[in-house]
């Protein structure tokens, strides 16, 4: 890996998705990275990692954690997750004597996979869901893979505002606003979802403290609304259930079956690509012989949110791309930001 490009490459994200404060950051660690400091001894190996691995978020996410847990007072008062103000100068010298304290610490966490669930990809995903239910208005059998911590797999108990009009629970903690554009939505008032079932490798606990922590400290520390959204998500985890299950794709989609009298709905967002080849393609072919057993009683429908192409030379775009079984139909039903918000259908 070039990790000073694979960092560049990150800045320029955490600039495109508005947090001024990582990037940065990220800035000041290249450049102790490059004259040798306290970051290149906590970074060293990374070097022989693959060139798409995301360096920049275990790190970040590990020192945010110590910052919400109480452990870093002086460099919380840089930090607005916790109601700091990011200064550049000040908070990058607490930051790095933070580093120099930490360096074994931080070493060790610098594996972790990021377990941000992004609960603003439920707009993707609820959305999507109406569309469905507006051609197949049964109860829905929710299923998962990549499901985090299973916020999204609570995606109807959230609020949605588009257009003049209010979507999902009216009480929710969790509100959207502007959630989308485009082509109208119709609400499904009858919306039943009889089953929320996910799967991951490394599922998060969300109803415990430690579960919390770590879904937070993923989330920059500059995006209060975010930080918003996710303490509420958290919230409604504790009164709606969720069964998340340690298991990877292949092995979940294995044993998934159709229900008569229900749509059952295979859903993901932002996690197809920590797949490898083999596993993308075995899962898609469970997914496709399952489709192959469905009735008009009993359908399947495969929704997700992921980087894709229109086309083998289009740009990628985070889209919202529905499956449907009987037939096998496929359609583009909209984009999004990489967050989720906002989403504009087609």
């Amino acid at each position: 890996m070039d990790l000073v490009a694979n960092f560049q490459r990150q800045i320029e994200q955490f600039e495109e998705l508005g947090s001024p404060m990582y990037a940065d950051l990220l800035r000041r660690v290249v450049d102790d990275y490059e004259l040798g400091g306290v970051s290149s001894r906590i970074l060293a190996g990374c070097e022989d990692l693959p060139q798409d691995y995301v360096v920049a978020l275990p790190l970040l996410g590990a020192v945010h954690r110590m910052v919400l847990a109480g452990e870093a007072p002086e460099l919380a008062v840089f930090y607005p997750s916790v109601g700091g103000e990011w200064d550049p100068v000040l908070g990058w010298e607490a930051f790095e004597q933070l580093l120099s304290a930490r360096v074994p610490e931080l070493r060790s966490l610098l594996s972790q996979v990021p377990q941000t669930n992004e609960v603003g990809r439920s707009i993707a995903l609820y959305g999507g869901l109406l569309r469905l239910l507006e051609d197949v208005p049964l109860p829905v059998r929710l299923l998962e893979i990549g499901s985090s911590a299973g916020l999204n797999l609570r995606a109807d108990q959230y609020r949605y505002l588009a257009d003049g009009a209010s979507f999902g629970r009216a009480d929710s903690p969790v509100v959207f606003e502007d959630a989308w554009s485009g082509r109208p939505v119709v609400a499904a008032p009858g919306l039943r979802i009889a089953e929320r079932v996910g799967s991951d490798v490394a599922p998060v606990d969300a109803l415990s403290e430690g579960g919390a922590l770590t879904l937070t400290s993923y989330v920059w520390p500059d995006q209060l609304g975010r930080l918003e959204r996710l303490r509420g998500a958290l919230a409604i985890a504790r009164s709606v259930p969720a069964d998340v299950r340690r298991e990877d794709a292949v092995s979940f989609l294995r044993n998934v079956e159709l229900s008569e009298g229900h749509v059952t709905v295979i859903w993901h967002s932002v996690m197809w690509f920590y797949l490898k080849p083999d596993e993308q393609a075995e899962a898609t072919a469970l997914i496709a012989a399952l489709g192959e057993r469905t009735t008009e009683s009993a359908p399947l429908a495969h929704l997700r949110l992921e980087p894709d192409r229109r086309t083998p030379d289009s740009e990628l775009e985070f889209l919202v791309v529905l499956e449907t079984w009987p037939g096998g139909s496929r359609q583009i039903l909209g984009s999004s930001g990489a967050h989720g918000l906002p989403v504009r259908w087609e």
